[in-house]
């Protein structure tokens, strides 16, 4: 049996199904988990699912996750998606549940769940989500599901700009786009940022340090972003900043939390880079990771890897 059919057979034995996603969730995360609620409380009205995790004032335009109370996960089917490993779930009684199922496309190093399907090729969580429907005769999207994953691969794929889109990802969007969603406002949502980004931005390409092999980074300390007024979810917008100058292979912005430790978002146009991000406690894909440091004296020691990874890519700049 197909992994989408043993997936729907569960769904099918469930009359609750909660689902999760990650924690500093993405358009992709939001997309994934709403749509894929949305589908499947279309295709059994009858069902309660819920969409659970924290709510973020950014991405909810796209879905609302809600809170629920611990009992409900009692004799549940617990779906977690675009979640690559345990940790970063978003919500603690992911594993209460009867049942836990695993959808995700990031390199599957922690199997986690009594189902796991992942598709690593594939360039969001949002794109199996609309295969997921493709392969089941007894789902359908609709409008507002099409819209929400749409948002999610849009996100992951940086429209359409990342290694990862497909052809079949060409396609999957051509799918969503026959439903009723005005796509255009959908892209322009993705597209604004706050004045207080804007200014971060700026801030960013003034200050922006880069190596003798052309890799870049930035540091951003907690005064810096309490000047702009931001918080970590606000640096996203300026992860691709660097990425758009001509001649840097591979770049990480440092963000530090308010633990005084340092979330790393590590992003590259070539150099492979989340067996970097590995080292410091993170994974992710081969050109678009996350890591975490615990203090500021590893950060020399981090640019200088990163800067070996850069000055030993061979293949074709990517500008």
């Amino acid at each position: 049996m197909a992994i989408e059919q043993e997936i729907f057979k569960k769904i099918a034995e469930f009359s609750t199904i909660i689902i999760h996603r990650h924690q500093r969730p993405d358009p992709d995360a939001y997309g994934s988990q709403g749509g894929l609620a949305e589908i499947l409380q279309t295709a059994f009205p009858e069902k309660k699912i819920y969409a659970v995790g924290e709510n973020i004032h950014g991405l909810s335009w796209i879905n609302q996750p809600v809170e629920i109370d611990s009992k409900l996960y009692q004799n549940a089917l617990v779906i977690v998606t675009d979640t690559a490993n345990q940790p970063r779930i978003d919500g603690k009684h992911f594993n209460e549940g009867k049942f836990l199922i695993k959808i995700d496309h990031h390199p599957n190093e922690d199997p986690y769940g009594d189902l796991c399907w992942v598709n690593a090729n594939a360039s969001s969580c949002s794109e199996m989500i609309v295969d997921f429907v493709n392969a089941i005769q007894e789902l359908q999207l609709t409008a507002a599901a099409a819209r929400m994953l749409y948002a999610g691969i849009i996100g992951d794929t940086g429209r359409f700009m990342y290694d990862a889109t497909t052809p079949h990802t060409m396609r999957v969007t051509a799918q969503l786009m026959e439903y009723d969603f005005d796509q255009a406002a959908v892209n322009r949502k993705m597209d604004n940022i706050s004045l207080p980004v804007a200014r971060l931005a700026a801030y960013v390409y003034q200050n922006l340090q880069i190596t003798d092999h052309h890799a870049a980074y930035i540091v951003l300390k907690r005064e810096t972003m309490e000047k702009f007024a931001l918080k970590d979810a606000g640096t996203a917008p300026i992860v691709p900043l660097p990425g758009k100058i001509i001649g840097i292979k591979c770049w990480t912005i440092i963000v530090q939390q308010k633990d005084h430790s340092f979330r790393l978002r590590i992003r590259s146009k070539g150099p492979i880079i989340n067996e970097l991000a590995k080292e410091y406690h993170g994974g992710g894909h081969p050109l678009a990771s996350g890591a975490v440091m615990a203090d500021e004296s590893e950060i020399p020691a981090y640019i200088k890897k990163l800067d070996a990874i850069a000055a030993g890519y061979t293949g074709e700049e990517n500008d």
